[in-house]
């Protein structure tokens, strides 16, 4: 079992699709999750951020999973969805290509990363895998998918939206 979760009883994630990949991150890092709505695009942002969004008059950073994880996704579609999520003390929305379920895990059926995987999605970003039955699922550290500059480059954007809307 990763260090990372060694001391925890079990854990309850939630679980979604970025391309062919199933991944979980812990249900306490998700604030809820919406529908895909329009984004407005930000000038000069990083590739994988795609803009931000008005959600109940707060404005949010959004970020394509896939592009942050270089993982081909299925494009949008009806099953798209925003994971609004906790990072670093930040409200960070996050594009999937689907949100399919909330399943609990038992430490021990949480190991380290194998190597495999580690080819696919970048190793930081890891947190273990998760095996249910036939499947296994990637644990993500959310805390490692955006540095602490890429945060602030995300809410400094958030922030001049929020700002030059109030002005107009």
């Amino acid at each position: 079992m990763p260090e990372n979760l060694k001391n925890k009883g079990e854990i309850q994630l939630v679980v979604f699709m970025v391309g062919e990949e199933e991944f979980g991150v812990e249900i306490n890092q998700v604030r809820e999750i919406v529908k895909l709505v329009s984004i407005t695009r930000m000038p000069k942002a990083p590739v994988f951020i795609e803009g931000v969004v008005n959600l109940r008059g707060q404005i949010i950073t959004v970020i394509d999973l896939a592009k942050r994880l270089d993982l081909p996704s299925k494009g949008r579609t009806e099953t798209s969805r925003i994971m609004v999520v906790e990072v670093g003390g930040n409200t960070v929305g996050m594009i999937v290509d689907s949100v399919s379920e909330v399943l609990r895990l038992t430490p021990d059926a949480i190991e380290a990363t194998p190597a495999l995987i580690e080819s696919e999605v970048h190793e930081q970003y890891l947190r273990g895998v998760g095996k249910i039955d036939d499947r296994l699922l990637i644990l993500l550290d959310l805390n490692e998918v955006l540095t602490n500059e890429e945060l602030h480059h995300a809410t400094k954007q958030a922030d001049v939206f929020k700002n030059s809307a109030v002005e107009e």
